[in-house]
């Protein structure tokens, strides 16, 4: 099968990311789908650390880092002034975490996209502030222990739907992404690429030293979430066009949850809520591909399986 994946690396060895770190493998892919021509923006996040201090840098790309609230505008004055040099190449791309996304950064995200401004805006998602101490997030899931959600204070609402709050502002192309599926993450990104206005990627990140996880099961845990139905893979173009790009397994959340100190608290009860809460966001999902599960059609939702996960 042909590839259009590039070799050559475009981020360095010697990176300061904890092992096992989802985000430094999401932005590996990220930058190995778009190559040299590409300006990075990073509000502050764990990527303000993992790209290394100035001079140095772990990336074979310009980076600006910028302040928390930011990212959404200072991409848009990227934009501007490379269109005013007449650059149209250049793919001028946001990077921020879901700190920086789901809360602080929405703002300025919300009005760039509202104003269709022409950039890539990547949050990398491992649920909660994991640079400043493991504090919750409004991307933090139902039932996680953070170090602000303590003991029986566990987190009792659920995340934050980011990308039905992207998709609201109709722009071209929104989609999810997991570094357990890095076809289809690097795929994703080269559609973004030859779209203009607004792009929108949710990159599924985990973090073994906020979650409670060994640091080997890092892409594991990624794929479980995905096969569990809790992170769905789909693309929406234009706020109404939805793809689901891989069918689950139709596995438990509970073999998910198991494998995570932050969720060891969980009761079979919370797990059972769990369960309803995907289960009900799933079918939700389904509708709006055009695939209710009620009907007759190509894909149906899957029975639970009754086998192990394998790594």
């Amino acid at each position: 099968m042909e590839s259009n994946v590039q070799d050559r690396e475009y981020m360095c060895s010697g990176h300061v990311g904890c092992p096992g770190c989802g985000a430094a493998i999401a932005m590996r892919f990220l930058l190995k789908a778009l190559g040299e021509k590409t300006v990075m923006v990073i509000p502050a996040c764990c990527w303000s650390i993992i790209a290394g201090p100035y001079p140095q840098s772990t990336l074979r790309v310009p980076v600006l880092h910028t302040a928390f609230e930011t990212g959404g505008a200072v991409a848009s004055g990227v934009r501007a002034a490379l269109d005013l040099q007449g650059d149209r190449e250049t793919t001028v791309v946001t990077w921020a975490g879901d700190g920086g996304t789901f809360d602080i950064g929405f703002q300025a995200l919300s009005g760039a996209v509202e104003r269709n401004e022409d950039f890539i805006y990547v949050c990398y998602d491992n649920e909660a502030y994991m640079n400043t101490g493991v504090q919750r997030s409004s991307s933090t899931p139902y039932g996680a222990w953070t170090t602000t959600t303590p003991g029986q204070e566990w987190k009792k609402l659920r995340k934050k739907n980011i990308v039905e709050a992207l998709v609201a502002h109709r722009i071209p192309y929104a989609a999810t992404a997991s570094i357990a599926f890095p076809e289809d993450l690097m795929r994703k990104v080269h559609k973004a690429k030859g779209i203009r206005g607004s792009r929108f990627l949710h990159i599924y990140a985990s973090c073994p030293t906020g979650w409670r996880l060994p640091s080997e099961l890092a892409v594991k845990i990624a794929r479980m979430a995905v096969q569990t139905n809790i992170f769905p893979l789909y693309e929406v173009e234009n706020g109404v066009r939805y793809t689901i790009n891989y069918m689950p397994k139709g596995y438990l959340v509970r073999e998910y949850f198991k494998l995570q100190g932050r969720f060891k608290h969980l009761t079979d009860a919370d797990l059972e809520e769990i369960q309803r809460m995907v289960d009900e966001d799933w079918e939700l999902l389904l509708r709006k591909a055009g695939l209710s599960p009620g009907a007759a059609g190509p894909i149906a939702t899957p029975s639970r399986a009754s086998v192990p996960f394998r790594g």
